[in-house]
């Protein structure tokens, strides 16, 4: 009976001997909580960097925020370093504010970012503002490629890393736990900063960024039976009276009150608290990034005797397949849905989009024309996923939010030394009469009232339709012998013109790749040149031109310069052939005539951030010699000038002309600074009668100028300075404007 005992006793004694070695042995499951914090969250960056050096498996992620964006990377299968590499390459300042290239956009959405400065809803004839800053669109579209190879993941448990994340839902003040899904959809919800973001619309919820409600989920993260937390903090701690010295500071300051106590807890129930030096960032610090990703490391370094530990601890590391980024897609159809499919048609999306299906396209070619569907304006957000058909094909499902918005009021201003002062108003509607028609009327008041009125039903590669409408009209002294004949008053040099022009235009155009436009039309001008400073008789001005012309034109134009203003590379052309068939004929001398003239520029970058810009453009009339109020009259600087004034550096506005013309200018811009310029520009020109039959168009120019100038990119249009001389007259000239030119 005693050895039966005896052996029972040992028996069990094995058994718990080997039960704790197995206990000993057994891995150790970690979970890692990344905050939201913004900017500063780019330090997890860092931190996931010396997580990986120490050879740590994480077995599930959970973040907020800048947190989640991080922590879906990650838990794709990127590594730290991998992450950091794409931030090192990736300008975060662009796409937060969703900029867009210039060639994005059709002619008129390029007109309008380049002459209105603001603009606000204006619905019901009530001034609001913008629900955000940002659409998103452009991160979103970052994330939707670097997550491509894991686009068919719709359980986020079944990602290289399980993960999950956190959003907000607006309307209920309640946290959302986001882990099934598409996953760029999941993370920008979880990231959208309110009045920085739109809100995000996921099912019938309404979501923004989770840190307002949850913003280090570790509780979720322990309910995945993991066995030890790593934290990452990057949040902001309570401020003292001393930076406490302003309205917002107070505010983010009571805002923060329930994160920050909230995090006395969560603090202490983290196993490995990383908590990055992070003091004097803010959350739109991007341009730190750098620092941030080093604050992170050094963050991860005063841990690294913890981590270690946990690295010790666990038998199986890290055993995840490097991740092999896609950077093309196929597409066999793809199907529209939302808001927007209603009041723009297939064939004005397609036509956006600028690739045919099916077909094997580049993302970024994919991301080109979703970023010219988002130039239009016509939506708040953008958002797609590709699907597997019935038949096995890649479809893509294209959901447009249209904006609800169809009418805005937009200001900007002006000065010049030709306009002088300049403030605009402008009133634009959307679906006046038709779904992709606009109107808009620009009311320009200061030193020369004028407007601008045009109507345009945007048709896309078919032919589309517009009507345009101008009054325009300035003040300038000027060469008499540029707009008179008469020689009887030989001390008679210059004087003051008003010149008025109002025009309307009935036309058709379209649009190939959107870069390229064509079209014809009808034009209808009446033109007043007159002067208070010689008088005629009985009367109290002399009036050089008062006549109405009635003409047919065609035009082509191609643009593909990076920068109206400061082009650094792209191609330009602008043709336009006006036939003038009718006159009421002021002053008896009217035949029908035709005018002719096109400009080809080419802008190229040299080395570093020096930059190229050469032009040469033309022009001659056909027909009888009689008519001179529309020939081709050169001087000074300035842009979107009427009729046919060109800007000539180095002499004044005005201040030669002729029937027929040449000039070529070449321009060196040094982009010293982040949109400050400093350039030298060299022009020269023939002008006269009949230059491309007596060949004087092809001999050394007649004329000839250069400038100096300095120029800085701001919201509301650039601000320029040219001094410019000429070798040919003794006066130099100092232009300046600032603003966009309308």
């Amino acid at each position: 009976m005693k050895r039966w005992i005896f052996i029972c006793i040992a028996m069990l004694s094995f058994i718990t001997v080997f039960a704790q070695e197995k206990q000993e042995k057994r891995d150790l499951k970690v979970g890692l909580v990344l905050s939201g914090g913004g900017a500063k969250g780019l330090a997890h960056i860092g931190a996931l960097k010396i997580i990986d050096s120490l050879g740590i498996r994480v077995d599930y992620v959970g973040g907020t925020s800048m947190g989640a964006i991080i922590g879906s990377l990650y838990s794709s299968g990127y590594t730290g370093e991998q992450i950091d590499s794409i931030f090192k390459k990736t300008d975060l300042n662009v796409l937060i504010q969703d900029e867009l290239p210039r060639s994005a956009k059709t002619f008129y959405e390029k007109e309008d970012a380049e002459r209105y400065a603001i603009t606000l809803p204006f619905d019901s004839f009530k001034v609001s503002f913008p629900s955000s800053i940002s659409k998103g669109q452009n991160v979103y579209n970052k994330l939707a490629e670097l997550l491509l190879h894991v686009e068919n993941i719709d359980d986020f448990s079944k990602l290289p890393i399980p993960f999950l994340c956190i959003a907000s839902d607006i309307e209920k003040g309640e946290q959302v736990i986001l882990e099934t899904g598409y996953l760029p959809d999941a993370i920008t919800a979880s990231g959208a900063f309110p009045s920085l973001f739109e809100p995000i619309p996921m099912g019938d919820k309404l979501l923004i960024d989770g840190g307002v409600t949850n913003n280090y989920p570790i509780d979720e993260i322990k309910a995945k039976n993991v066995d030890i937390i790593i934290g990452v903090d990057v949040q902001d701690g309570l401020a003292d009276r001393k930076k406490l010295q302003s309205a917002p500071s107070i505010l983010t300051q009571i805002n923060n009150f329930r994160t920050i106590n909230a995090m006395k807890v969560k603090g202490k129930q983290t196993d490995v608290y990383i908590r990055p030096n992070i003091d004097g960032f803010s959350v739109i610090a991007f341009d730190k990034g750098r620092e941030l990703i080093e604050r992170g490391e050094a963050g991860g370094r005063a841990q690294v005797k913890a981590l270690k530990s946990i690295a010790e601890q666990q038998q199986q590391k890290r055993n995840i397949l490097p991740v092999k980024r896609k950077d093309s897609i196929d597409i066999n159809y793809i199907h529209l849905r939302g808001s927007g499919i209603e009041n723009f048609p297939r064939s004005y999306v397609r036509g956006k989009l600028r690739f045919k299906t099916p077909g094997k396209i580049s993302f970024k070619k994919f991301t080109e024309g979703i970023g010219n569907l988002a130039a239009t304006g016509n939506f708040t957000g953008i958002r797609y996923k590709r699907v597997k058909s019935s038949d096995g094909k890649d479809d893509m499902i294209l959901n447009l939010r249209e904006k609800p918005n169809t009418m805005f009021l937009r200001l900007a201003a002006h000065y010049d030394d030709v306009y002088k002062t300049a403030g605009l108003i402008n009133v634009t509607k959307k679906k006046l009469l038709f779904k992709n028609d606009v109107a808009s009327l620009d009311f320009i008041i200061g030193d020369n009232i004028r407007y601008n009125f045009e109507y345009y039903i945007d048709k896309g590669y078919y032919w589309s339709i517009g009507i345009k409408s101008r009054f325009n009209t300035f003040e300038r002294g000027v060469n008499y012998d540029l707009i008179s004949d008469d020689t009887t008053n030989p001390n008679l040099n210059r004087i003051d013109v008003e010149v008025s022009d109002f025009t309307n235009q009935l036309y058709i155009q379209t649009v190939m790749r959107e870069e390229f436009v064509f079209g014809i039309g009808a034009e209808h001008k009446r033109l007043r040149i007159d002067s208070e400073t010689i008088s005629g008789e009985n009367e109290e001005e002399t009036i050089f031109e008062r006549s109405d012309f009635g003409s047919a034109f065609g035009f082509l134009k191609l643009d593909t310069y990076d920068n109206k203003y400061f082009p650094s590379k792209g191609v330009f052309f602008s043709g336009d052939f006006h036939w003038y068939l009718y006159s009421t004929d002021y002053n008896k001398n009217f035949e029908p005539f035709s005018l002719a003239r096109a400009k080809i520029g080419y802008a190229t970058p040299l080395f570093g951030n020096l930059s190229l810009n050469i032009s040469s453009e033309g022009g001659f009339k056909l027909g009888e010699p009689g008519t001179t109020s529309l020939d081709f009259v050169l001087g000074g600087f300035g842009n979107n000038f009427i009729n046919n004034y060109i800007p000539f550096l180095g002499y004044d506005f005005l201040s030669f002309a002729g029937d027929s013309f040449v000039k070529g200018t070449a321009t060196l811009d040094f982009n010293f600074l982040p949109k400050h310029h400093l350039n030298i520009t060299a022009n020269y020109a023939n002008a006269g009668e009949n230059i491309f039959d007596t060949g004087e168009w092809f001999s050394i120019p007649d004329f000839n100028g250069y400038s100096l100038g300095y120029g800085l990119e701001t919201f509301f249009g650039p601000l320029q300075v040219k001094y410019s001389w000429s070798p040919d007259i003794e006066k130099d000239t100092l232009f300046f404007s600032i603003g966009f030119w309308f």
